[in-house]
């Protein structure tokens, strides 16, 4: 089985939703199976993006303004297409990344109110029309993913926000899956995780056995 072309999958969820575990699993399989992959996230991806990651993440004594938060977002997207998810879907290679176009418009253009239509048109510009061919939401109650990161890591910048933010990120997500019910998907993040993956893997073969030729 070869890709006739490469494939974009994003995994996108709330705080603790189990997305970088998922990934994990995902790109163990996928490689299992023979298909030439990378794993990559947003923000980051590029030696640029990583250090705008931080400058984004890290708690600071500064303000950061919605706007310019979100055209740092934007500048680790543009250059992270450029850079390495272009390259990679034109050698045919299933790309798997953590977060993309929908994380920005659920964060900065419902939860920090700089308007959805507004962000979703600044996103394609920033992504050079380069679009998901499918998008797993991990879904699970905000309150429930936040209790769970506290109990790994120190919470960052963003997760530090209010339960009503992440709340307006959760029902964004799923206004998003409403408008585009076959690319983004829900999976239920409270399942056992064992579920969680397979109900992935279910939607992922789905997609590949289209896209794939012997």
């Amino acid at each position: 089985m070869r890709l006739s072309s490469g494939l974009l999958i994003t995994f996108e969820g709330g705080e603790g939703a189990g997305k970088t575990t998922l990934i994990e699993e995902v790109a163990r399989q996928l490689q299992s199976e023979g298909y030439p992959l990378i794993k990559t996230r947003e923000p980051g991806g590029t030696k640029m993006g990583e250090e705008i990651r931080h400058l984004l993440l890290q708690h600071s004594d500064t303000k950061v303004s919605p706007y310019a938060e979100l055209c740092l977002f934007l500048a680790s997207r543009a250059q992270h297409v450029a850079q390495v998810i272009g390259p990679a879907l034109e050698e045919k290679k299933i790309v798997l990344c953590d977060r993309f176009n929908d994380s920005t418009i659920a964060y900065q253009g419902a939860a920090r109110g700089l308007g959805i239509d507004r962000v979703t048109d600044f996103c394609a510009f920033a992504s050079q029309g380069v679009e998901p061919n499918l998008t797993l939401y991990l879904d699970i109650d905000p309150a429930i993913g936040l209790s769970r990161a506290q109990r790994t890591r120190a919470q960052d910048r963003i997760e530090s926000e209010t339960i009503s933010f992440h709340t307006k990120i959760r029902e964004t997500f799923h206004s998003l899956h409403r408008a585009y019910p076959h690319r983004l998907y829900l999976v239920d993040a409270e399942q056992p995780i064992a579920k969680v993956f397979s109900d992935a893997m279910e939607l992922i073969h789905r997609l590949i056995s289209r896209e794939c030729h012997v």
